[in-house]
C-alpha cells in the first residue's frame, strides 16, 4: 500500500505466537543489524550477570505476557531467549543508546501528537509497521524496530490510547521493570489514566518519556517515568520534548544530556515562540522537519550525527472522539496513512489503511 518497506503486516494470537511473527517478519535483516551495533557489542557483555536476572525476574513478575512475547521473538529470530532479553534491556545496560526521538503534542481546536522517531541509521529504509492483535486486548498498530517489542517507538491501540517515546539517558538504573517491556504494557491500556497509573504505580529500571493522549479525552500528558520518579504534567496549550529530563525536579536524579538533546530542545521552545498560537498537525510536522539555522537540528539527516541517530520517520497522530487518524512520513513523503477506530470490544480488525498520498510533506 506504500513505499517498500512500509506496508502493514497483521499478527495476532497469543503472546509467545505474536512474538514468534515478529521475530519472523525481523529475521532478514537482523543478523546484519546486530553486526553494526554499538549498543549490542556493549549489551552483550552482559550475558550471565546477576542483575539482568533480577530484570528479568521482575518483568515476570509484573508482565508475563510481555516477557512470552520478547521469548517468542528469539525464537522467531533463532536467537537465545538471553539475547532478545538482553537488547530489550540496552536502555538499562547502555545509558548512553542510539535511540533519539522529538515529541510536539498540542491542545487546543484538535488533539495532536507528532513524533520523530531518530534511530540507528542502518535502518533507514527499513521501517515496519505492525499491526499487533493480542487475544482478549486491545490490540494496537506501532512502529516496531527489528528484535525490539513494539511500543518504544510511537503507537496507537484501539482504545483509542496514543503513546510516543522518548529515549532518556539515566545514568543509574534501579531494580525494576525494564523501560521496553513497560512500555510495551501501556499499549494494553484501556484509558489515559490507567496508562499513567501503570507508570506510576510499576517499579522502574531506567526511564522514557511517554507522551500520552487517548481518543475521547481532551487531555495530554507529559510522563517523565524514570528510576527514581514519575512525574507527570498535562500539556496545557503546546509542549515539546527531546532526550533530556525538563520537569521540575529532575535535576535530583542524574542523567545524560547530549549535544544534540540539548539543541534539539532549546529549538523546540525557539519554535513554538515563533509560532504563538498558529499550531495545527501541519505546522508541528513542519516543526520536526526543521533543520535549524545554528546548532544540531530537530530533523536528523547527517550521517555523521554525533549520537549516531538519523530520523527514520515522521508520525503524526490527529486524537479524535471516535478514534485516532495516523500518518506517517519519511524522506519528505506519507508513507503511511489510517484511521484507526476506537472500540469498546476487543475482536475484529478496526483499522482502515487508506491510500498513501504521494506528495511531498
Amino acid at each position: 500500500m506504500s513505499k517498500q518497506g512500509w506496508e502493514l503486516h497483521r499478527i495476532a494470537g497469543e503472546p509467545a505466537e505474536i512474538g514468534r511473527q515478529l521475530g519472523e517478519l525481523a529475521r532478514p535483516v537482523f543478523d546484519a543489524y546486530m553486526q553494526q551495533s554499538a549498543a549490542w557489542r556493549s549489551v552483550r557483555e552482559w550475558r550471565g550477570h546477576a542483575f539482568v536476572r533480577h530484570l528479568r525476574d521482575m518483568a515476570l513478575a509484573r508482565f508475563p505476557d510481555q516477557v512470552a512475547e520478547l521469548d517468542g521473538i528469539a525464537a522467531g529470530l533463532g536467537r537465545s531467549a538471553e539475547d532478545i532479553f538482553l537488547w530489550n534491556c540496552r536502555g538499562e545496560l547502555a545509558h548512553n543508546t542510539a535511540d533519539g526521538c522529538t515529541t510536539f503534542a498540542a491542545v487546543g481546536d484538535e488533539t495532536l501528537i507528532a513524533h520523530n522517531e531518530d534511530g540507528d541509521p542502518f535502518l533507514h529504509g527499513k521501517g515496519l509497521i505492525v499491526d499487533v492483535q493480542p487475544t482478549g486486548k486491545p490490540g494496537f498498530i506501532s512502529f516496531y524496530y527489528p528484535g525490539s517489542l513494539p511500543g518504544h517507538t510511537f503507537a496507537a491501540n484501539r482504545a483509542g490510547l496514543v503513546q510516543a517515546i522518548n529515549n532518556l539517558r539515566i545514568r543509574q538504573p534501579l531494580m525494576g521493570v525494564p523501560r521496553m517491556i513497560l512500555s510495551r504494557a501501556v499499549l494494553d491500556a484501556s484509558t489515559l489514566d490507567a496508562a499513567a497509573h501503570l507508570l506510576q504505580d510499576t517499579p522502574r529500571a531506567s526511564g522514557f518519556h511517554h507522551t500520552l493522549g487517548a481518543a475521547g479525552d481532551s487531555r495530554v500528558m507529559s510522563v517523565e517515568a524514570t528510576a527514581m520518579r514519575c512525574s507527570v504534567v498535562p500539556v496545557a496549550r503546546v509542549s515539546g520534548h527531546a532526550n533530556h529530563m525538563i520537569h521540575d525536579g529532575c535535576d535530583r536524579e542524574a542523567q545524560i544530556v547530549t549535544d544534540s538533546s540539548r539543541d534539539r530542545q532549546a529549538r523546540v521552545a525557539a519554535l513554538l515562540e515563533e509560532r504563538g498560537a498558529a499550531i495545527d498537525g501541519d505546522a508541528l510536522v513542519q516543526m520536526l522537519h526543521d533543520k535549524a539555522p545554528v546548532g544540531l537540528p530537530i530533523y536528523r539527516e547527517d550521517p555523521n550525527d554525533p549520537d549516531d541517530e538519523n530520523t527514520l520517520a515522521t508520525a503524526l497522530f490527529r486524537i479524535r472522539d471516535d478514534g485516532v487518524a495516523l500518518r506517517v512520513h519519511a524522506q519528505g513523503t506519507v508513507v503511511f496513512d489510517t484511521f484507526i477506530e476506537r472500540t469498546r470490544t476487543h475482536g475484529g480488525l478496526s483499522a482502515a489503511v487508506l491510500p498513501t498520498s504521494k506528495e511531498s510533506a
